[in-house]
């Protein structure tokens, strides 16, 4: 929500009041929908978009429009698959010389590759 105290603006060579401006907005992940209104007016204007579906996707992986507990739920599943796929990867090692050497250049691959590519 925000509101806009009503204050003195310039209009060509003149000096007006602007009224008081109210805008509230409402997100999901499929939808947004945004009303305004100016003091003094007899209309509210409401506009409402409809998102794609990667839009859709990507609100729902940033956690917009979701409640505290949907969101503590999302990061301890997506946590949890992490400490499995850590855990997968050492069992199959077996702690095997070679393997873990082998998991090594591969992780330390990966990583060089993401941190050249965001340079």
């Amino acid at each position: 929500m925000k509101r806009e105290p009503a204050h003195p603006v310039a209009w060509g060579d003149r000096s007006t009041v602007q009224p008081e401006f109210w805008q509230v907005a409402f997100t999901a992940p499929t939808q947004n929908v945004q009303a305004e209104y100016w003091v003094g007016n007899g209309f509210v204007a409401v506009k409402r978009t409809q998102n794609s579906f990667l839009a859709t996707m990507t609100n729902l992986h940033k956690g917009v429009g979701l409640s505290i507990g949907w969101m503590l739920l999302v990061d301890t599943i997506a946590g949890s698959l992490i400490l499995l796929s850590l855990t997968g990867v050492l069992l199959w090692t077996e702690l095997n010389k070679r393997r873990v050497v082998g998991v090594v250049l591969v992780g330390g691959s990966i990583v060089a590759a993401v941190v050249c590519g965001l340079m």
